[in-house]
């Protein structure tokens, strides 16, 4: 159960999205386990970037029945690559030979949902979802942008019986931000595709976001004064399995958490060639969510993929394609029973 608060090659161009040493920002060496925390699994919601947000996408379809909401930031839609990397390269970036079908989309997931690989739809009734696209954005087309808000609105209006009562959906897409994170003031040029995929847009899309999953903030966002821990994430796999993850994770816990107050949880999934062994902590500690943890009582856990040839992911993508098995966007993935293990840990468990 969950409540919500009161207030609504070619292979080498896949995900372009941009090898510092990590460092800064309160990080230490890997923790021996993760830190005792008093958090509200009725609090918890998932975003991202790009392949993140693809990934946050289908977590969000998996366990909605346990999570609030999804904050989706130039991602394709759930289901659209079908497996095939191919689709995922044409169709899932740039809209060709023709943009996904919202709606054939949305009734994939009814049928994964009747078959219990995903949660039941019911456990979209409530949610909220924000999903942004920005002009200057050349690497996923807005039309693809478009379909992974449009797969909720097919749910909620043709597809689910009893339709789904989504709470809130916020579809922004009138900004000059290329593809990248946007920001008040970090990051680079706004309107340039470039490492480290954050961009200084005098935009906060992350204050505007977690204002659409969790409602107005209770307090000010003003200065980061929590604690970046590292943990292991190889202690998480299910039955051993390699989830082709990095080993180490972080996890952002402000003050007030940290001293046993109770709080909730973003999951966010950095995009390709953005994880930490190839930006260091700049997703971590400059995408701005951590000021709006502070704020709304929200731990922040930054999971990281990894690089590969075998399977083939040389930019660290999630996987929203494939390369980590067929069952990749359902409770089966590998990546997917690795997450629900980590959250299990954390005390916000999103298998029933």
């Amino acid at each position: 159960m969950k409540r919500h608060s009161s207030k609504p090659v070619a292979v080498l161009a896949l995900l372009a999205l941009a090898t510092p040493l990590l460092g800064g920002c309160g990080t230490q060496a890997a923790e021996s386990a993760l830190p005792a925390l008093n958090l509200d699994p009725e609090r918890v919601s998932v975003v991202g970037l790009s392949s993140g947000a693809a990934m946050a996408q289908q977590a969000h379809f998996a366990w909605s029945d346990r999570l609030i909401g999804a904050g989706l930031i130039a991602g394709p839609p759930y289901g659209c690559a079908e497996g095939d990397l191919g689709t995922a390269l044409g169709r899932c970036m740039k809209g060709e030979p023709d943009a996904p079908d919202p709606v054939r989309l949305a009734e994939r997931a009814r049928e994964l949902a009747e078959s219990g690989r995903i949660a039941p739809l019911s456990g979209l009734d409530g949610d909220r979802v924000y999903v942004l696209h920005g002009k200057a954005d050349s690497t996923v087309a807005a039309g693809v942008t478009r379909a992974s808000y449009s797969i909720y609105e097919a749910l909620a209006r043709e597809v689910a019986s009893p339709p789904v009562q989504l709470e809130t959906m916020v579809w922004d897409a009138e900004r000059d931000i290329a593809h990248a994170w946007p920001t008040l003031d970090q990051g680079g040029t706004c309107n340039v595709t470039e490492a480290p995929f954050i961009g200084a847009c005098d935009f906060d899309a992350s204050g505007e976001m977690l204002a659409a999953l969790y409602g107005p903030a209770p307090a000010a966002a003003t200065a980061v004064v929590g604690k970046v821990h590292t943990f292991d994430q190889n202690a998480y796999r299910s039955e051993g399995t390699d989830a082709f993850l990095a080993q180490e994770g972080f996890l952002y816990v402000p003050e007030q958490c940290a001293a046993g107050k109770p709080c909730g949880a973003v999951i966010a999934f950095h995009g390709c060639e953005q994880n930490a062994a190839m930006l260091g902590d700049r997703f971590i500690v400059g995408n701005g969510l951590n000021r709006w943890a502070d704020a709304y009582d929200l731990v922040v856990v930054y999971p990281q993929t990894r690089a590969s040839f075998m399977p083939l992911n040389p930019k660290a993508c999630w996987d929203w394609w494939g390369y980590s098995g067929p069952d990749y966007d359902t409770r089966d993935g590998v990546q997917m029973r690795w997450l629900a293990n980590l959250t299990a840990a954390l005390g916000i468990p999103l298998q029933p």
